[in-house]
C-alpha cells in the first residue's frame, strides 16, 4: 500500500464522521474502522483477526477499542510484500510512510505477531520470510540501516558520502540493526523450535555481524566506517570526516547513529551494547544447542561478556538525585550523557528488549530519573507528559515512549495514564504518530508509522494478559 492510498482511506473513514449530523456527534461519537478493504490490506491473518474480534470485546472503552482495531493490524493492512523466491518465503516489509525497510522497523513491526505464529502457517511463513530478507540484507551490507527490494532504485540519500551499494536505501551504522536481526531470528526458534532458516546465508550474515560488532569495538582506534551527508541537521550526520568524536577503546561497541537515525554524541550508545549483549548471547545459544559450532558459540558468549563488563565500568555512574544510573552515551574517557530517546533501544526499553530485569535496582533508578524534569528530553505539556527525541526537537513527545512507559510498567494507575494519553493524541486519526507537540497533538509527525501502530496493540494485549481490569475502564 502506498502513502496516497493510507490516507485515502483515512480521509473517507473522516468523511463518513464528517456527514453526520451534528447531533449525533453530540449523543454519542462513532468510531468507523479506519483499515483498508480486505481486497487491498497488503497481508490477512485468521489469528491475528481473532485477537482483534477478542480485543473489542473486553476494551469496554470504545475510542481504545477502535484505536486498538485500527492500529494492531496496520503492518499487515498496509505494509507487506510477500511471495517466494527460489522457493523461499521472502517478506519485505516498508516503515510505512517512508517506502524502505529498515532491519529495526521491520521485525519491531512483526513482534507483536509472534505469539501467533504456531497458530496461522501463512503467517508463521510471513516472519521467516522476513528472516531471510533481513539475511540478505546484511550479507549486503551489515553497515546500512535501511534497505530496497527494488535493487535498481535510486536512493533519496545518494549524495551520501557512503558505500551506497544498489539496494541500499540509507547506510547509517546502528549497533541495534543487527541486533533486531538476532531478535527475531531467536524469537522465532524459541516458539516455533524452526531451524530451517538457519541455512548457509544465515550462518554467512551472523558472523558477519558479529565480525562489524567486533570492529566496531575499535580497539586500535580505528574503522572502516564513514557518513557524511550534506545538509543543515547538524545530528543527520557525525562530526570529523564522517567518523565521530574521539573515544577511548574499552570494549564497547561504536554506534555511529541511534536508533532515531540521529548521530551519536559518545559512540558508546548504551542501550545498544546492553542489547547487542543479549543478541551475542542468544547466537550462543542457538550456535551451541542446533547448529554445532561451538567455536562461534564460545566467540559470542566471551564477546558477550567482554561487553558486559566494559558496561559495568564505564556506563554506571552516580547520579546527584537518583543514585547509581546508567548513562545514555559515553566515551570512554569518563564523559558522559544523562537523557533517553524514545526509539528502542532505549534506557526505558531495555526490560523490553530482555536485556535488564525489571526489578533491578539499577534499571528502577534510571527508570525514576527518565520520569523526572532531570531527564531533558521528558516533556510535560498541556497535551501529555512523555519521553521526547532530539529527531523531532526540544518540545516533542513520542507516542511509542508512552507505550514503552506502560509496557514497562507494573502500576496500574501509570498504565491508566498512558492509554488516556495515547487516546487523548491521536489528534482524531485513529493511529498513533511519530511525534507531536507537547501542547498541541495535532501538531505531529508521520501520518503512517506502522511500528508505533502495532507497538500500541502489543501493548493493549500485555495490559489484558496482566491487569484485565485495566481495560474495564473508560479512559
Amino acid at each position: 500500500m502506498n502513502r496516497k492510498t493510507f490516507l485515502k482511506n483515512s480521509s473517507l473513514a473522516l468523511g463518513a464522521l464528517s456527514a453526520m449530523p451534528l447531533g449525533s456527534f453530540i449523543t454519542k461519537k462513532e468510531f468507523i474502522s479506519k483499515r483498508p478493504p480486505v481486497s487491498e490490506r497488503t497481508f490477512t491473518s485468521s489469528a491475528v483477526e481473532e485477537v482483534i474480534k477478542e480485543m473489542k470485546s473486553v476494551i469496554k472503552d470504545e475510542e481504545v477499542a477502535w484505536l486498538f482495531e485500527n492500529c494492531y493490524p496496520n503492518t499487515l493492512d498496509t505494509t507487506v510484500d510477500f511471495e517466494y523466491i527460489d522457493g523461499k518465503p521472502d517478506t519485505f516489509i516498508i516503515t510505512g510512510d517512508i517506502d524502505a525497510m529498515w532491519l529495526r522497523d521491520s521485525t519491531a513491526q512483526v513482534w507483536p505477531y509472534l505469539p501467533l505464529i504456531n497458530k496461522d502457517e501463512r503467517l508463521k511463513e510471513l516472519v521467516k520470510g522476513l528472516i531471510n530478507r533481513q539475511t540478505k540484507c546484511i550479507n549486503l551490507d551489515p553497515y546500512a540501516n535501511a534497505f530496497y527490494k527494488d535493487v535498481t532504485k535510486e536512493s533519496y540519500w545518494k549524495e551520501d558520502s557512503a558505500q551506497m551499494l544498489p539496494g541500499i536505501h540509507e547506510r547509517k551504522w546502528e549497533i541495534d540493526s543487527l541486533c533486531y536481526a538476532v531478535r527475531l531470528s531467536n524469537a522465532y526458534y524459541q516458539i516455533t523450535g524452526d531451524t530451517s532458516a538457519f541455512d548457509k546465508d544465515w550462518d554467512k550474515a551472523m558472523k558477519l555481524a558479529v565480525q562489524t560488532l567486533r570492529t566496531e569495538q575499535r580497539m586500535d582506534g580505528t574503522t572502516p566506517y564513514r557518513f557524511a551527508r550534506r545538509t543543515s541537521v547538524m545530528i543527520d550526520s557525525p562530526p570529523f570526516n564522517g567518523t565521530g568524536r574521539q573515544l577511548k577503546p574499552t570494549g564497547l561497541i561504536c554506534s555511529a547513529f541511534r536508533p532515531s537515525d540521529d548521530s551519536t554524541i559518545y559512540q558508546y550508545l548504551i542501550p545498544s551494547n546492553l542489547f547487542a549483549v543479549t543478541s551475542l548471547n542468544q547466537l550462543h545459544d542457538i550456535y551451541m544447542n542446533e547448529l554445532d559450532d561451538h567455536d562461534f558459540a564460545h566467540e559470542c558468549k566471551m564477546f558477550a561478556k567482554q561487553v558486559e563488563q566494559a558496561i559495568e565500568d564505564q556506563a554506571v555512574f552516580e547520579h546527584l538525585n537518583f543514585g547509581k544510573i546508567y548513562a545514555y552515551e559515553v566515551d570512554g574517557f569518563g564523559n558522559k550523557i544523562f537523557m533517553d530517546d524514545a526509539n528502542v533501544p532505549s534506557l526505558m526499553s531495555l526490560p523490553y528488549i530482555e536485556a535488564v530485569k525489571p526489578d533491578s535496582q539499577l534499571y528502577k533508578n534510571t527508570r525514576k530519573f527518565l520520569l523526572s524534569e532531570n531527564n531533558p528530553y521528558f516533556n510535560s505539556g498541556t497535551a501529555a507528559t512523555g519521553q521526547g527525541s532530539p529527531h523531532s526537537g526540544k518540545d516533542s513527545i513520542w507516542p511509542m515512549g508512552i507505550i514503552l512507559r506502560a509496557i514497562t510498567s507494573n502500576d496500574t494507575e501509570e498504565i491508566s495514564l498512558c492509554i488516556k494519553m495515547l487516546k487523548e493524541t491521536h489528534a482524531d486519526t485513529g493511529f498513533m504518530h511519530e511525534s507531536f507537540y507537547k501542547n498541541d497533538a495535532t501538531q505531529y509527525t508521520r501520518d503512517w508509522f506502522a511500528w508505533a501502530n502495532t507497538l500500541f496493540g502489543e501493548m493493549l494485549i500485555k495490559v489484558n494478559e496482566e491487569h484485565p481490569e485495566i481495560l474495564e475502564k473508560q479512559f
